[in-house]
């Protein structure tokens, strides 16, 4: 059996939902309309918002289509088998009209009656409830009436089996998620969403809520239904792929970039991230976004040169974008004409941001050649003068082996807009974190716990090799060369947790480096420390046990105490270097009945 394309994929499902009375409705624009929460259009249901609101759509309540989107939160999991900044995204809706028990059978018809794949080999998730909001027995309840076995419907919290909203506001709730075994046959009994080897291929999401300015989170008067199947992911699933980087929109590109490498078969992950990033960049410039230092131009920017680096790995000639661009255009001009309005534009685009990367990153690099490492200012002066974003900085001195004070450039990037500043409305900067506020406090007390913990679990050689945090949750990326062990992050948390239960206090002590290793202080950034340093110690009230100490520049909490009541909860972990991981995590209430949060 020849494989199915995209083109016929998504052909196809246009034409089951339109025999379903789905009314085709076609993609819009990567730039959101009227919509300044988000910078790009993320999914199919963002540009339809104001109709799962309650407003009417004109081509009336069943729509389906097919949604070009750009998604850059995990910009560092790109070239792995899964991850697209730019992809497509299949799509029907109902607006208040029909419901879950419809959606999730049409799915599973489309999925297994039309494309044929096999039961055995699909999984589901639904939602546990959490924070207030009931399980989803509903959605289990047709999964088995359908034929999946109880053992292929996971049931998952808000963290995973609930969507939205796209942007800061907007429709949100709970959802079914539709997974499909890549490995080989038999597949498990159960479904491990943990298992990379089950892949997620479509989204039901039963939009019954909305979050407010405000951040509540208040039901709707009507529930709609949101769906979204990856083309990319599907086709792997179809034709028996390795990875997203195969399918026929991608692949004459990854295989144009191949041709022009110079050893390419030790570079398949450059390979990979020079064809997406290129591919996203031209989308980007053909619906109307120019480089810039902020905003969508700063995402495309980051695009562009992270691309550069990558072909330069590769040895790539100076036209390569201009070859590169002319293979998006033809795979995938028919689909999207925007791409064929103006070419030379797209590609004068992208030559002019590479000419001026060019000049910089030459510079950069003879700075990272004599540096052992790169202090805060050294890091902040490549921003501010040569414009590397310092994501781009970090990864480079990361392929060097070089340590990054992270610290140290926001330090540096905070006395800067100070300097900027009036004074008298001038704000004071706290350690290097990204705001003041007692929850962003909390998540640096606890990145300290994780690394503890860590190398505990995983061994002494782990070290903090940066980190960034938010409101929401933690990012933290740690030396260590292989995947850890099933059970070995599960220890992790464990281990966290029951620290978080425990009396402890977090002490701070200024002394002398040398006085700080010999109390067995550990830090994330080699010698690059001054002579006199500041150690914070988490302590045991009651024993005197210290369950951490590292070099710091603060501020955390007083005592554990103020985190009672909640748990860590790791998201993701993932490569995204040579001998570098890194975690996500989050701070959940230990009572799974609490409300749920804003953000």
């Amino acid at each position: 059996m020849p494989p199915i394309t995209a083109s016929q994929l998504r052909s196809t499902y246009l034409a089951f939902f339109a025999r379903h009375g789905h009314a085709v409705i076609p993609p819009a624009s990567l730039v959101p309309a009227n919509d300044p929460s988000v910078l790009f259009t993320t999914a199919g249901m963002h540009p339809l918002a104001p109709y799962l609101l309650g407003e009417p759509h004109p081509a009336g309540r069943r729509l389906v289509n097919v949604q070009k989107c750009v998604r850059t939160g995990d910009i560092d999991a790109v070239g792995d088998d899964t991850h697209l900044t730019w992809f497509e995204m299949l799509g029907n809706w109902s607006l208040g009209d029909y419901g879950r028990d419809e959606a999730i059978a049409w799915s599973f018809e489309f999925l297994t009656g039309v494309l044929g794949l096999p039961l055995d080999r699909l999984g589901v998730t639904c939602f546990a409830g959490d924070r207030g909001v009931p399980a989803d027995e509903a959605s289990a309840a047709v999964w088995r009436r359908l034929g999946v076995p109880e053992a292929r419907i996971a049931r998952l919290g808000r963290d995973d089996n609930w969507w939205g909203p796209a942007g800061t506001t907007g429709p949100c709730g709970p959802d079914t998620e539709i997974f499909f075994w890549t490995g080989p046959r038999p597949a498990p009994e159960a479904i491990d969403v943990g298992d990379r080897r089950w892949v997620e291929i479509w989204n039901n999401v039963f939009m019954s809520y909305t979050k407010t300015a405000g951040g509540e989170i208040v039901a709707l008067p009507r529930v709609n239904v949101d769906t979204g199947m990856g083309v990319e992911r599907t086709l792997v699933a179809l034709n028996g792929l390795g990875s997203v980087y195969e399918v026929d929109t991608m692949a004459p590109l990854v295989g144009e970039l191949r041709g022009l490498a110079r050893a390419p078969h030790e570079h398949e992950h450059e390979l990979r991230v020079v064809a997406d990033h290129v591919r996203a960049a031209c989308f980007v410039i053909a619906d109307g976004v120019a480089p810039s230092n902020k905003d969508r131009g700063y995402v495309l920017r980051r695009l562009v040169r992270r691309a550069v680096v990558f072909a330069r790995r590769l040895g790539l000639p100076a036209d390569w974008y201009a070859r590169a661009a002319a293979v998006v255009a033809r795979g995938l001009g028919d689909a999207y004409p925007e791409l064929a309005r103006d070419p030379g534009a797209i590609v004068r685009t992208i030559g002019d941001e590479v000419g001026r990367f060019e000049h910089a990153l030459a510079h950069g690099l003879r700075l990272l050649e004599n540096q052992p490492a790169l202090d805060g200012k050294i890091a902040f002066d490549l921003l501010q003068t040569h414009g590397f974003p310092f994501e781009l900085t970090r990864e480079l001195a990361e392929a060097a082996g070089k340590p990054v004070d992270e610290d140290g450039f926001r330090r540096e990037l905070e006395a800067h807009r100070a300097r900027s500043r009036p004074a008298a409305g001038g704000a004071t900067f706290r350690g290097g974190l990204a705001d003041h506020s007692a929850e962003i406090v909390r998540y640096h007390t606890v990145t300290h716990l994780l690394q503890a913990a860590l190398r505990e679990v995983l061994g002494p050689h782990v070290i903090q090799r940066g980190s960034n945090l938010t409101h929401e949750r933690l990012r933290f990326d740690f030396s260590h060369g292989d995947k850890p062990a099933p059970g070995q992050l599960a220890a992790v948390e464990a281990r966290v947790n029951g620290w978080l239960g425990r009396d402890l206090i977090v002490e701070r002590a200024v002394m002398p480096v040398a006085e700080a290793r010999a109390l067995g202080a550990i830090g994330a950034f080699g010698d690059s420390y001054g002579a006199i340093v500041s150690v914070y110690s988490i302590v045991d009230r009651a024993t005197g046990e210290v369950v951490s100490r590292e070099f710091c520049g603060g501020p955390h909490v007083g005592a554990l105490d103020e985190l009672r009541g909640r748990r860590l909860q790791i998201v993701r972990e993932q490569a995204i270097s040579s001998g570098i991981r890194r975690i996500k995590a989050v701070l959940a209430p230990a009572d799974p009945a609490a409300e749920i949060r804003g953000g």
